[in-house]
């Protein structure tokens, strides 16, 4: 609000659950909101660190700029990662995967349909394991890479609530990412394989640590290797 009055820009405040007055209006809400009104008016998550950049979308969208100027994917890294797509602030989709393969081609394939200036993909320090093949992936692909700190972006959040954790991560500025990561998986993170091979087989098969390390490095799925 006080960013909106310095600039002179009239605006009105809403219950977070009111209807819009007007179908097409833009409106700023937490991430949260955005992640569960995105079909409703034209939302721009905003948060305490990122309201300088909120505002000017809107003026943005309030003028009718239609060119994005920058398309940005936030990932949350984990075993299930959580994705999310912005257009100069405003939410366009959000997506959580069940496996951490292919990710990139998955961004680009979503990239390819729109139109824009300049594109970053920004993925969580979080669940190194995860992370780093996802960004080992993403380099493979040759894309713009930034890797933000959680720490910033988990607060006030359900445990487990990766899609909104990746909108917070998409509207962090990381520091850029230009080196592939060495896969060195503990002792621990391989049991955890070893585990999600038995749950995943229902009990069948338990596949064994050198196939474990196979899945851990990225050169099998877990589906592969519960087949090997």
């Amino acid at each position: 609000m006080t960013e909106l009055k310095s600039r002179g820009l009239r605006f009105i405040l809403l219950e977070h659950d009111a209807v819009l007055p007007e179908p097409n209006m833009i409106w700023f809400g937490s991430e949260v909101e955005v992640a569960r009104f995105r079909n409703e008016g034209r939302p721009i998550a905003t948060s305490a660190v990122s309201v300088k950049e909120a505002v000017d979308n809107a003026v943005r969208l309030q003028r009718g700029i239609k060119q994005v100027h920058q398309l940005c994917f936030g990932i949350d890294p984990g075993p299930r990662p959580g994705l999310a797509w912005l257009a100069d602030g405003v939410v366009l989709g959000v997506a959580q995967f069940e496996r951490i393969e292919n990710l990139a081609a998955q961004i680009i394939g979503i990239s390819s349909a729109l139109e824009f200036k300049r594109m970053v993909v920004r993925i969580g320090d979080g669940a190194p394991l995860s992370r780093d093949q996802l960004i080992n992936d993403c380099l493979t692909h040759q894309l713009d890479l930034e890797m933000v700190n959680e720490a910033k972006t988990s607060r006030g959040l359900l445990r487990h609530n990766h899609v909104i954790s990746a909108i917070r991560i998409a509207l962090l500025s990381g520091e850029r990412v230009w080196e592939f990561r060495e896969i060195r998986p503990t002792v621990g993170e391989l049991r955890e394989i070893q585990g999600q091979s038995r749950k995943k087989s229902n009990g069948r098969r338990t596949i064994s640590s050198d196939v474990a390390y196979a899945v851990a490095c990225g050169e099998l799925t877990l589906e592969e290797a519960i087949q090997k």
